[in-house]
């Protein structure tokens, strides 16, 4: 058997533990995500955004929303649920259709600013010295100078109007509170016997983070792509109602800043902005939930205490 190990090959009826551990962690995440709430909610909120982001002809049978091909200011009816806008536009068609570019600055957002975090805040942590020292003091710039009235700067002198325009400032701007708590938990990770072996066995430093370090933060990985999703949806609507995005695209904060152009509180027309802020509302609180739910997950010490029917039977 000695001889087995030696040679690198496992001993019989060893060799399916990984693979069975492997399997037994990814059903039991399954099981707490089913088992859990705030997880549900926010998956079944957001598999819906992506399924009218993605195949938009299945809500509605108008295939150009931008169209001013009906009477302005309609109220909702059965043609038009929603109504109309004050230019002839069938609100609910515009509400389906601007779904999908909401979505992907939340996704392409999410994505680049936590690569970027991961980037930066894991290798700070783990080169140490210098590098740890001019990465810190970047991300302690971002962290302290106002966000929004940078986004307003950046976007006003990059070129208004444009969606990467957009996506690039976001990025720019959302990655460093995810750096921060990455290279905390790295820092904590550093000297483990893991990593101590690791460096033992000769391994490159690019392996050790990829392969050894990283794997060990997949929730706090996920919980800032969550996070930095949840800032982009709701930053840029913002961006996009004060006519900082492109107007003539379609997209729920455009919508914004259409209704909030033609007084359409004033003028009677409330759907016009009450459907589009719901939507914002409800994608951000798909990101939201998930996030909270992902926390409790990784950290038992956040998730709620249930009684059980015993004690309840006795108070």
């Amino acid at each position: 058997m000695s001889a087995s190990i030696l040679a690198g090959t496992p001993a019989p009826g060893t060799a399916e533990v990984p693979r069975r551990s492997s399997r037994r962690a990814g059903s039991g995440m399954l099981a707490a995500v089913r088992s859990n709430s705030k997880a549900m909610v926010g998956a079944l909120l957001l598999l819906l955004f992506v399924v009218v982001a993605a195949l938009p002809q299945l809500f509605t049978s108008i295939d150009t929303p931008d169209a001013h091909a009906f009477e302005l200011g309609l109220p909702p009816s059965w043609d038009h649920p929603l109504g109309t806008t004050a230019f002839g536009q069938d609100i609910y068609a515009q509400l389906i259709y601007g779904t999908r570019q909401s979505l992907i600055i939340a996704v392409v957002v999410g994505g680049l600013a936590t690569v970027l975090s991961v980037i930066v805040g894991v290798s700070a942590a783990y080169l140490g010295g210098a590098t740890d020292s001019l990465l810190s003091a970047m991300t302690d710039v971002f962290l302290v100078v106002p966000t929004f009235p940078l986004i307003i700067v950046i976007a006003a002198y990059a070129g208004k109007g444009s969606l990467l325009v957009i996506i690039g400032v976001l990025v720019i701007t959302g990655w460093s509170y995810g750096a921060r708590q990455l290279r905390a938990q790295a820092l904590s990770l550093r000297n483990r016997d893991f990593l101590e072996s690791a460096r033992v066995r000769g391994e490159r430093r690019s392996y050790i983070i990829v392969c050894e370090v990283l794997p060990t933060m997949t929730s706090l990985i996920l919980a800032t792509f969550l996070g930095s999703a949840l800032y982009a949806v709701l930053t840029a609507a913002g961006l996009q109602f004060i006519g900082l995005g492109d107007s003539s695209s379609l997209s729920w904060g455009t919508m914004l800043h259409w209704a909030q152009s033609n007084a359409a509180l004033q003028s009677g027309q409330p759907l016009w902005v009450v459907a589009p802020g719901l939507c914002i509302a409800l994608l951000g609180a798909s990101f939201a939930l998930l996030n909270y739910a992902f926390d409790e997950i990784s950290n038992p010490a956040l998730r709620p205490v249930r009684r059980s029917r015993g004690k309840r039977a006795r108070s």
